[in-house]
């Protein structure tokens, strides 16, 4: 038998879409974005994750209201009803769910500690551009996002610099906008003052989306000029290496294996 306090409890999933192609979307991201009463998001993820029945609600608003929509989507879900929220790549990593957990740590409602909250993985920037040139993150890797939006830009720089003096390949996002034009010209500095020149960087664009782009570079060559926004860079360890493949681009991987320290 149900039990109908338990039927009448709302559920809020957040959900990551993945890159962008609906065959690298998780099926239980699927299911979920299928029942769903109430769709909150960002406008071009919010579309992306369509299309929807003419019964669902769609709650779409600009990039930098994160805890406007968390907050929108708690009190919705506290009144019984399915909502999920949207976001690109995975939702933990630089998205959607960490502005839904703050929302929740910090509620004065009781009621929105009641609802049924569950986060939903999606494959994240890094992981699909790195499975279209290779395996650049087949060993110790860290993610860093260059928007000082959140956090200061000093603190950005000490992580590039300690991430670099620990030989970390390093997934950078946010990489570059209109309203920051220098910063990556400034980590790449950075870097290269502890990778040497051919060290491989991979650079990806909308992967998953119509307008794909991969290509693999060197430190040395890189320039500002070829990122945007939707970008992510892979800058490479000492020991990433690349070669040529077939049709003519090439393939971008880190051996698993780590050279031995010389012992004393």
């Amino acid at each position: 038998m149900s039990d109908p306090a338990k039927d009448a409890r709302g559920r809020l999933a957040v959900i990551g879409l993945g890159p962008g192609a609906a065959e690298l979307m998780a099926p239980a991201v699927r299911e979920e974005l299928d029942r769903a009463q109430d769709i909150v998001g960002y406008t071009t993820y919010v579309e992306m994750a369509g299309p929807f029945r003419p019964d669902q609600r769609i709650l779409d608003s600009d990039n930098r209201r994160e805890m406007d929509r968390a907050r929108l989507a708690f009190e919705l879900a506290a009144q019984g009803r399915r909502v999920v929220v949207v976001s690109s790549g995975d939702p933990g990593v630089f998205a959607m769910a960490t502005a839904v957990m703050e929302a929740l740590d910090g509620a004065s409602d009781p009621s929105w500690r009641t609802v049924d909250l569950a986060i939903l993985p999606g494959i994240s920037a890094a992981q699909a551009t790195a499975a279209r040139i290779g395996a650049p993150l087949g060993h110790d890797f860290c993610t860093i996002s260059l928007s000082d939006n959140l956090k200061p830009w000093s603190q950005i720089l000490l992580r590039l610099e300690h991430a670099a003096l620990a030989d970390f390949v390093i997934a950078l996002y946010n990489p570059l906008s209109k309203a920051r034009p220098w910063q990556l010209g400034e980590a790449l500095e950075l870097l290269r003052r502890h990778r040497a020149p051919e060290t491989p960087v991979v650079l990806g664009r909308d992967v998953g989306r119509p307008d794909e782009r991969v290509i693999a570079t060197t430190l040395a060559e890189v320039r500002p000029e070829q990122v945007d926004m939707r970008t992510l860079v892979i800058v490479g360890s000492s020991l990433t290496r690349q070669f040529p493949r077939s049709d003519g681009g090439a393939w971008v991987y880190t051996p698993r294996w780590y050279p031995e320290a010389p012992r004393g």
